[in-house]
């Protein structure tokens, strides 16, 4: 099994792991609410999804 020879330092190390950060989700406003959404996924506050109703939310009374 290969071993290294020297001890990696933590300066190399981290340059290494230097893409492995997280990112934020990308967001966009919904077209038929306002709410910000993830694109190309259903609104989760109005249920529309490329300007058609594809979730039916209750009736608020």
């Amino acid at each position: 099994m290969a071993t290294p020879k020297k001890k990696t330092s933590k300066s190399r190390r981290d340059m290494r792991r230097s893409h492995e950060a997280l990112t934020a989700n990308p967001m966009c406003e919904c077209p038929n609410c306002g709410e910000m959404m993830r694109p190309h996924h259903v609104c989760e506050a109005c249920g529309y999804y490329n300007k058609r109703e594809v979730i039916t939310q209750p009736k608020a009374e």
